[in-house]
């Protein structure tokens, strides 16, 4: 399933006008022209989705396989192949689906619902993507994971998962209270998702840790009883 979203938004953003690779589009002006019709046709614009049709109730969804530009597509994509995986191993293939497109759908509507009176377009796996980061700090707190720091001249040191995770998190929720109307990034989408993906791996997997944690040890040879 992981595979199959990283393909599906890889084509879908190549397939658009975005890419600029179809020449069906048009170039210059043309190219643009169809670049915003298609991001507003298919993207989350808040003023229009509490306008009260049904139609911009969709585009949270639709949203979530569309990006702005190479960069957005290609670092939603690295952090879902990465972190995807494993998480999809612990849920299994339809809930791990279920998961994503909830997680992104509501993180939608959230920043939507902050954001009611803004027409600039949302669009991006990154609410949804967020959702599986939250997923994996629950599930598997203790991995290590390989990360580049500016600061520390880009050096690729391993770290535990929830160190780098909750420091990404603080970072988006710091960003996020400066988070404005305007264009740019959605960081309160990344915060939602991030939370509501760590409570839905909590809500689901958290009695088989008790039962886990609870259960004795089988004991050893020596330790039966004759």
């Amino acid at each position: 399933m992981t595979c199959a979203l990283v393909l599906l938004c890889a084509v879908i953003f190549l397939t658009g006008p975005v890419s600029g690779f179809l020449p069906v589009y048009g170039t210059g002006s043309a190219l643009h022209r169809a670049q915003v019709s298609y991001l507003n046709d298919w993207g989350v614009v808040p003023r229009a989705l509490w306008s009260g049709a049904l139609r911009p109730l969709i585009t949270p969804l639709t949203a979530l396989f569309l990006h702005g530009s190479w960069l957005h597509l290609l670092g939603n994509l690295l952090f879902l192949h990465v972190f995807g995986g494993p998480v999809e191993m612990r849920m299994g293939r339809l809930r791990f689906a279920v998961c994503y497109l909830t997680v992104g759908y509501v993180a939608m509507l959230c920043y939507a619902a902050a954001h009611h009176q803004s027409a600039e377009t949302l669009v991006g796996a990154s609410g949804a993507v967020s959702g599986v980061l939250g997923a994996f700090l629950y599930l598997h707190p203790t991995a290590r994971v390989t990360s580049l720091f500016p600061f520390l001249y880009f050096l690729p040191l391993r770290f535990p998962a929830w160190l780098v995770l909750v420091f990404w998190l603080a970072v988006q929720w710091v960003a996020a209270r400066g988070d404005t109307d305007g264009p740019g990034v959605a960081y309160l989408a990344h915060v939602v998702g991030f939370t509501l993906g760590f409570l839905y791996a909590w809500a689901r997997f958290r009695r088989f840790r008790t039962a886990t944690v609870g259960t004795p040890a089988p004991a050893t040879q020596g330790e039966s009883t004759p």
